[in-house]
């Protein structure tokens, strides 16, 4: 039977990023004690005004079809919340409401790049950030994120990668796998890049509320010189403990979203009335749920480093926001995969191998930091065992 270029260009895509969660949450579900520190959900529940929203729409009929872009209140609710952190006007017609952050990156990016296009990013990666791009048939240019430079994305390493077929710079800050935050000075050279090539400027912002103490997170969004260019991505998530409710967003200029309405409605036709009022409640003022994640997930990153570069050999990269923290496992001699296997099968802790992330972390492990304490410590105990176990002892 014949198939679609893009589904032949995603074969091999994917998959096998996800394989050692998968056996770890069937190990679990065998009976093998595992602590499961390879996937981030947040750790603690939705919100209960959330879900009351969620449930009052319901009750009053909030189930009918919805509007392509987002229903107005949300619209609304989304421009007066940007307005008020960017400092500058973002109307409702600069806003376009989707199916959790994912759906909105695939509709954007299928709007703004295709076949012999190329978008520019840093890898490590999302681990969707190049299947998405693969299946509108660009081509993703990765660049690589430096260890010694805070996994921070260097502008100049974008600009030597910027062709004539460049039309997407895409960021991610607050980043996955790294927990590097970008400074206000990386996001204005970054925007005069785009600006100088005409490129657009996306940016992943769905850890925009779970920064650390000491780092500062920085919108592109909000630097008026951008404007005509830059899109930003952002959902309840993470943010707000929402993962299941897939409400996601995207900001940019009005005439980008007229132009990517008839794609979101050729494959979707609106999103959920119900939870656009839960949305639309929601993101009127801070998540109250961010900051104390916050909190936890740097209290735990502290642990983890005390206790690997205080007993092991094992190096730490201290996140600055997020669910999670990068290990470079090379005092091993294991790769991240090998060690990742390795790990699970004889010390019972899951961790995604670096390399499920691009090809520039293939001797690190990403750990979650998203385990309540008690799993967590007894998750970092071993991890310092079975490094004692493998030569990679202090």
């Amino acid at each position: 039977m014949k198939y679609t270029a893009a589904a032949d260009r995603l074969r091999s895509t994917g998959a096998d990023s996800w394989a050692i969660y998968r056996r770890a949450k069937q190990m679990v579900a065998d009976g093998i004690d595992v602590v499961e520190m390879a996937i981030g959900e947040p750790d603690v529940p939705t919100p209960d005004f959330i879900v009351e929203a969620t449930v009052d729409a319901l009750h009053r009929g909030r189930t009918d079809y919805a509007a392509s872009l987002g229903e107005p209140n949300l619209r609304a609710a989304l421009s007066a919340r940007y307005t008020r952190t960017t400092g500058r006007p973002i109307t409702d017609d600069q806003i376009a409401c989707l199916p959790g952050t994912q759906t909105a990156l695939y509709t954007v990016m299928r709007t703004i790049a295709g076949p012999g296009d190329e978008v520019i990013l840093g890898d490590p990666m999302y681990a969707t950030y190049g299947p998405v791009i693969a299946a509108c048939g660009a081509t993703p240019i990765p660049v690589p994120l430096r260890a010694e430079r805070g996994f921070r994305i260097d502008p100049a390493d974008i600009e030597a990668q910027i062709t004539p077929a460049t039309t997407t710079i895409f960021l991610n800050s607050p980043h996955n796998p790294t927990g590097a935050v970008l400074t206000a000075h990386d996001v204005r050279q970054i925007g005069e890049l785009a600006r100088n090539h005409d490129v657009w400027l996306v940016a992943d912002e769905v850890y925009e509320e779970l920064v650390f103490a000491g780092s500062t997170f920085v919108s592109p969004l909000a630097d008026p010189d951008f404007a005509d260019r830059t899109i930003v991505l952002n959902s309840l998530s993470k943010s707000h403990a929402a993962p299941g409710f897939r409400s996601g967003w995207c900001v940019g200029p009005a005439e980008f979203c007229e132009r990517m309405r008839p794609l979101s409605e050729a494959f979707l036709f609106g999103s959920q009335p119900f939870i656009a009022d839960a949305t639309a409640v929601a993101v009127q003022a801070p998540s109250p749920v961010a900051a104390g994640m916050a909190q936890r997930f740097a209290a735990r990153a502290d642990r983890l480093v005390d206790a690997l570069h205080g007993q092991t050999q094992l190096l730490v990269n201290r996140p600055a926001a997020g669910m999670f923290a990068l290990v470079d496992v090379s005092s091993t001699s294991m790769n991240g995969l090998d060690y990742a296997n390795d790990l699970l099968d004889n010390g019972g802790v899951a961790v995604m191998p670096g390399s499920s992330f691009g090809s520039t972390l293939g001797s690190w492990v990403r750990v979650c930091l998203t385990q309540d304490d008690p799993a967590f410590d007894t998750g970092v105990e071993r991890i310092v065992a079975h490094a004692h176990a493998n030569g990679a002892g202090a």
